[in-house]
C-alpha cells in the first residue's frame, strides 16, 4: 500500500527511527506470541499487528479469534476507521443479521465507503432496498427468466468454455483458471443482467474495460477499509493514488453501463414495434416498469446504473471465486473428485454425453452440492462483512457496539472455528453435509454464511448453485486440472476472496469414456 511505501521511504532517511520501529515491532511480536492476541497500544492501536500480518490477514484473524473465544476488539491508530469487534460467533451473527436487523442498517458510513455502488441493493436501506429486493425476487422466480439463464449458461459452456479448454489442453500451455472463471461469469452475469454477451471469455483473452474497471474498484474498496481517513481525504483532494484509480475506473464503468442501457432500450423499442415478446433480463424488466419506479430522465438512468452494477458484482465475482477455490480443492482431494465423477456418470444428462443437464437434472447431484457447500464453508467469496449499530447495543458475546464501534464478521474464520464446525473444521470433507441416507443436510445461515444471513440473504443462491454445478459437470468429466508446480495459492486482500496470483494450472483431456 502507498502509505506503507511512503512510511518506509521516510524511515529510510532517518535510520534511528527505523531502528526504533524495528525494536518496537520486535517487542510487539514477542508480546503477541505470549497470548496470541493483538495488543491495542496507545496512539498506534493494533497497527503493529496489522503490519506484521498484512500478508496473511485472514489466517491471522482466524488464529486470534480461536484464542479469544470467537470475538475480540481491535483498534487502529488515531485517525483510522478501525475500532471494531471482530467476531466469528454464530450467536453474534444471528443477533446482528436477523434478530436485531433493524438496528444494523447499511447506514451513511457504509454508503460512503462503497459509494461506487450508488443506491443499488447492496447500499440501500428501507423502502428502496425492499423495492429492489422485491423486483429481483420476482425476476429470479420467473420461469421464463430461469429457463433463459439455463439455456444461455449451457450455450456459453458448449460454445465458449469447453472449446477454450480443449485448445489449451492440446497446447499444454499454463493458464490462469481464476481468470477463465472471472471471464466466464462476467459474460454469464452480463447476459442475464443486460441481455448482452460482452465476449470476455474468448481464446485471445481480450481486454474488456468494464471487467478491468470492476477489478480496480474492488482493490480500492478494500484499501479504504484499512487506510486512515485523513490519508484518504488527502488523496481525494490531490486527486492521486487510489482516489485517482477509482475515478478513472468509475468513468470506464459508467460509460460501459450507459452503452449497454442504450443498446437494450433500442432492442426493447424494436420488440415493442414488432410485437415480439420482451427479453427476460434484469434491465429489460426495469425498463418495463419505469412508471412503477416513478423516475425519469437522468434520475432513472442513475437508478439503472446502480442496480445493474450491484447485480454484476454479485454475479461475477462471487461465483468465479467459488469455482476457483473449488477446483483447487479438487486437485488436493482426488478422492472427492472421483466421487463427483461417479455421481455424474450415475446421473447422465438426458440429451446424451455431449449435452448439458437441465436444472432438474442438476438438482440430482447431491454429492456435488455437498462438495460445493464444503468449499464455500472454507472459502466464502465474501470473506468478511462489517455492520454499524444505529443505536448502542450489546452482542450476545458481551461486547458493546455503537456508532463509533463497528462489528466485523469474519466469514472466512467462521468456517475454521472448532466451536462452530467441530474438530475437523479445517478439513475439506463434503460428507459433513450428508445424512446417513445420503440426503443433503441443511445448516442454519448464521452458521453457514456464504450466502449472507437474515433478510439480506442472497436471492441468487439457487441460481449460483445451478451455474456452479453446470460448470463442474461440463468441465470435470472432460478435463483433469493440474496445478502448476510453481504456483503459490493464497487469498488476495480484497472484498472478494480471489487468489492473489491467480490459479496457474494445466488442463489435460480425459479419455472419452470418462464423459458423463
Amino acid at each position: 500500500m502507498e502509505i506503507v511505501s511512503w512510511l518506509l521511504g521516510f524511515l529510510g532517511r532517518y535510520p534511528e527511527l527505523m531502528v526504533s520501529l524495528a525494536c518496537f515491532l520486535l517487542l510487539f511480536h514477542r508480546l503477541n506470541r505470549r497470548n496470541g492476541l493483538p495488543t491495542n497500544w496507545p496512539v498506534v492501536g493494533s497497527l503493529p499487528a496489522i503490519i506484521v500480518n498484512a500478508g496473511r490477514m485472514h489466517e491471522w484473524l482466524t488464529e486470534f479469534l480461536r484464542t479469544a473465544g470467537l470475538s475480540y476488539v481491535v483498534k487502529g491508530p488515531w485517525g483510522s476507521p478501525v475500532d471494531v469487534i471482530v467476531t466469528a460467533d454464530p450467536a453474534n451473527v444471528a443477533h446482528v443479521f436477523t434478530a436485531n436487523f433493524g438496528n444494523y442498517p447499511k447506514g451513511k458510513e457504509f454508503a460512503q465507503l462503497f459509494d461506487v455502488l450508488g443506491d443499488g441493493i447492496f447500499n440501500a436501506d428501507g423502502e428502496s432496498w425492499a423495492f429492489q429486493r422485491r423486483k429481483a425476487h420476482a425476476l429470479l422466480s420467473d420461469a421464463r427468466f430461469r429457463a433463459g439463464v439455463a439455456a444461455s449458461t449451457a450455450r456459453k459452456l458448449r460454445d465458449g468454455l469447453v472449446p477454450l479448454l480443449d485448445g489449451l489442453a492440446a497446447s499444454g500451455a499454463v493458464l490462469d483458471l481464476q481468470d477463465v472463471f472471472v471471464r466466464l461469469t462476467f459474460d454469464l452475469t452480463a447476459m442475464f443482467v443486460f441481455g448482452i454477451d460482452p465476449g470476455c471469455l474468448a481464446p485471445d483473452f481480450p481486454y474488456v474495460p468494464f471487467a478491468a474497471a470492476m477489478d480496480t474498484i474492488e482493490e480500492v474498496l478494500f484499501y479504504r477499509h484499512v487506510t486512515p481517513v485523513p490519508w484518504l481525504r488527502l488523496q481525494k483532494f490531490l486527486k492521486i493514488g487510489h482516489s485517482k484509480k477509482m475515478r478513472n475506473a468509475r468513468r470506464l464503468l459508467d460509460a460501459s453501463i450507459a452503452e449497454f442501457i442504450s443498446l437494450r432500450r433500442g432492442h426493447a423499442a424494436e420488440a415493442e414495434s414488432t410485437g415480439e415478446a420482451a427479453e427476460a433480463d434484469l434491465l429489460t424488466s426495469y425498463l418495463a416498469c419505469q412508471d412503477e419506479i416513478g423516475m425519469s430522465g437522468a434520475e432513472f438512468d442513475r437508478f439503472l446504473r446502480d442496480t445493474t452494477f450491484n447485480i454484476m458484482v454479485a454475479g461475477r465475482d462471487t461465483t468465479s471465486s467459488a469455482l476457483t477455490w473449488f477446483f483447487w480443492l479438487l486437485t488436493k482431494h482426488p478422492d472427492v473428485e472421483t466421487k463427483i465423477l461417479e455421481e455424474l456418470r450415475a446421473h447422465p444428462p438426458s440429451s446424451g454425453a455431449d449435452g448439458h443437464r437441465t436444472t432438474a437434472e442438476l438438482k440430482q447431484l447431491v454429492y456435488l452440492h455437498a462438495a460445493l457447500s464444503e468449499s464455500l464453508r472454507l472459502y466464502p467469496p465474501v470473506p468478511f462483512e462489517h455492520k454499524a449499530a444505529a443505536r448502542p447495543d450489546t452482542l450476545p458475546s458481551g461486547g458493546r457496539v455503537g456508532p463509533s464501534r463497528l462489528v466485523i464478521v469474519s466469514f472466512y474464520s467462521m468456517g475454521r472455528m472448532e466451536a462452530v464446525w467441530g474438530k475437523d473444521c479445517s478439513e475439506f470433507r463434503p460428507e459433513r453435509w450428508l445424512t446417513a441416507a445420503g440426503l443433503f443436510r441443511h445448516e442454519p445461515s448464521y452458521k453457514f454464511v456464504a450466502f449472507n444471513v437474515g433478510p439480506r440473504t442472497c436471492l441468487g443462491r439457487d441460481l449460483a448453485y445451478s451455474q456452479m454445478k453446470a460448470v463442474v459437470a461440463a468441465v470435470l468429466p472432460r478435463f483433469r486440472v493440474e496445478v502448476d508446480a510453481g504456483a503459490v495459492v493464497r487469498p488476495k486482500l480484497s472484498i472478494i476472496l480471489h487468489m492473489k496470483d491467480g490459479l496457474k494450472v494445466r488442463v489435460h483431456k480425459r479419455e472419452e469414456d470418462c464423459l458423463a
